[in-house]
């Protein structure tokens, strides 16, 4: 055993003398700090003393013991207790030798509002705060817009906001369309409005079958009497739920709440497949491609994955999952106890259920197979970036740089960062201009935001991981020059810098590169390093242009029209009752905001001059 080896297995050793045979949750870390791995045991010490004998793990595993350096302990009263804290650290610490559920975001959700006598129905992400009842969790985005649509079109819900709704004096193109039937202007009574909701709240809770034979015998009764128009009514409602049954393709009857979690694996990568089922209904699917090492054995990876998933999501009455999960007692008891009812987590091997599980496997197993010729293709395209700009080795972080400002007002500078996985939006920045910015000193914005980042990497140490491997600048020549300098000044070396200038007539397509010390380089049309740079570079701006309008928004209030000289009180109603929304005018045409009573030519112009000044 060599010395880093028997310092790390040393280190335990120490902690295990104190430990308490009681569960918990333990960290191990290495000489910086970094936490290494996160472990829950129902007893720490027997848990712990299994790391003093290095020799019987992997060759990872010894690995990650020798570069031990301290350890942490948090004692629970329950296995299930220290499973939920497990869980919320590794979520939160992402460590290097852990089974780690990447790209977790928030599912959408389907929200019918409280407190309004005509309520609205919307798509709602993040924490339920606002008062209404919620439904879901929906895959997608796409799948709630769809439902969305649905209820529009069969039970004529309002969609606009509170305030849109107060300023209406008469109905919106959705009234005309038949999407609405106008409450805010008096076209149908709080009754009436309130069957109409009570229907929505039907479909949503798995009725729909119900609504659609009431449906139909509404068509047939006014088609009896000759009310041809009424009978057209009901038809057309009839079509979108009968649409949004054909395109669920999965209907399990029975299932009141349950998630499916399905794994497949090829090559030592996996691919989880979610399902979402609520009131019988699918509200779609979602893939993960979670982080571990090729040894893993599925059960672990798959119970490491749902403890995960779970711990910012509401937890259905049913989880089946496609192996039987390492612990599986103890998870089941561990979301019981988050969740506040029981839980069951089944792995069927016949019937429906089990039908499902192997649909879903097929589509993990062609997901999974996607994204493997995807990173292969990406690993190509970063294998060519090292030729192009002359690095050791392909890079594993990348970090593109921006800056947006109108007339050197509300400036910001952004950073975002791609790797062979993608984009890593989690380590996107953003920098609000602090010092004074000349019109068009785009060069000092952007020494300003490199002084900050390095500064920050120099004081958090290369320990951190944080350190790109290539910088990209939006610019040419000078940028690159300005952020060389900025480099030398604050001592930093070894990491490469390329400036992207947009080609003649800003044609994309036409980019030509810029590297210190050497000639300017440009790429033939179709070429994928042409493609992947131009898309990094679009992100950033993107991103940076997204920062600036929430800074400028922010300084001008929640409404942008408050701030164009000239618009007081009335003219700014005018226009919000013409185009239904400050988003609504910022579209507009020089022509259309004519039409609005009070608007002139001048006006017009300068509100359009308003939401189209040149962004840099």
């Amino acid at each position: 055993m060599n010395k880093e080896k028997r310092k790390g297995h040393e280190t335990i050793l120490e902690f295990v003398k104190t430990l308490p045979g009681m569960p918990g949750v333990y960290r191990m870390m290495n000489a910086a700090g970094d936490v290494l791995y996160v472990g829950k045991a129902k007893s720490l010490k027997k848990r712990v003393i299994a790391y003093t004998q290095p020799e019987k793990h992997s060759i990872r595993i010894q690995r990650m013991i020798a570069a031990t350096a301290t350890m942490e302990f948090t004692t629970t009263h329950t296995e299930a207790e220290a499973l939920l804290l497990e869980a919320n650290l590794i979520k939160k610490l992402k460590p290097r030798y852990n089974i780690l559920l990447r790209d977790d975001k928030s599912f959408p959700f389907i929200l019918i509002t409280g407190g309004h006598d005509y309520p609205q129905v919307t798509k709602h992400r993040g924490n339920k705060d606002r008062d209404g009842e919620y439904f879901g969790p929906f895959a997608s985005g796409m799948a709630v817009n769809e439902t969305l649509t649905v209820l529009q079109r069969a039970f004529q819900l309002r969609t606009c906001s509170d305030n849109i709704f107060a300023l209406r004096t008469r109905p919106c193109l959705q009234y005309q369309i038949k999407r609405c039937t106008a409450p805010c202007v008096g076209r149908v009574t709080r009754e009436q409005y309130a069957a109409q909701v009570d229907l929505a709240r039907q479909f949503l809770t798995g009725k729909s079958r119900s609504i659609q034979e009431k449906f139909v015998g509404e068509m047939q009764k006014a088609s009896d009497a000759t009310d041809f128009e009424t009978a057209a009514f009901f038809r057309d409602r009839i079509r979108a739920l009968t649409m949004i049954q054909q395109e669920q393709l999965v209907h399990i009857e029975g299932i009141e709440s349950a998630d499916f979690h399905v794994l497949a694996q090829d090559k030592g990568q996996s691919c989880v497949q979610v399902f979402f089922f609520r009131a019988g209904q699918n509200y779609g699917n979602r893939s993960y491609f979670p982080r571990h090492e090729k040894d893993e054995n599925p059960e672990d990876i798959l119970s490491a994955f749902v403890a995960q998933f779970y711990t910012n999501k509401p937890v259905p009455k049913e989880i089946v999952t496609s192996h039987v999960l390492a612990g599986q007692d103890v998870i089941e008891e561990a979301l019981k106890m988050k969740a506040g009812y029981k839980v069951s987590i089944l792995n069927p091997s016949r019937g429906s259920k089990k039908e499902i599980i192997d649909m879903a496997a097929k589509n993990a197993r062609e997901a999974l197979q996607r994204r493997m010729a995807v990173e292969a293709s990406q690993a190509e395209v970063f294998e060519r970036l090292a030729e192009l700009f002359g690095l050791d080795a392909p890079p594993e972080r990348i970090e593109v740089f921006d800056n947006s400002h109108i007339s050197g007002s509300h400036a910001v500078g952004a950073m975002i960062v791609a790797s062979q996985d993608g984009f890593m939006k989690n380590s996107y920045r953003k920098f609000n201009i602090k010092g004074p910015v000349a019109p068009g000193d785009d060069y000092g914005m952007m020494k300003e935001v490199l002084t900050r980042r390095f500064q920050a990497l120099l004081k958090d140490g290369e320990a951190q991981g944080q350190w790109p491997d290539l910088l990209l600048i939006d610019g040419g020549q000078g940028q690159l020059s300005a952020v060389q300098q900025v480099l030398g000044d604050l001592g930093v070396q070894g990491v490469p810098v390329v400036s992207i200038a947009k080609g003649p007539d800003r044609n994309a397509g036409r980019e030509r590169f810029f590297m210190e010390g050497r000639e300017p380089v440009s790429l033939e049309q179709g070429d994928p390093v042409l493609y992947f740079m131009q898309r990094v570079r679009d992100e950033a701006h993107r991103f940076a242009i997204t920062t600036h309008r929430a800074r400028r928004s922010a300084a001008i209030g929640q409404n942008p029209l408050d701030a164009i000289a000239g618009i007081g009180g009335k003219r700014k109603k005018a226009l919000l009752l013409h185009f239904g929304s400050a988003k609504g005018v910022a579209e507009a045409g020089v022509a259309d905001l004519q039409k609005v009573a009070g608007i002139s030519k001048a006006v017009a112009e300068k509100i359009y001059g308003f939401f189209h000044e040149k962004e840099e």
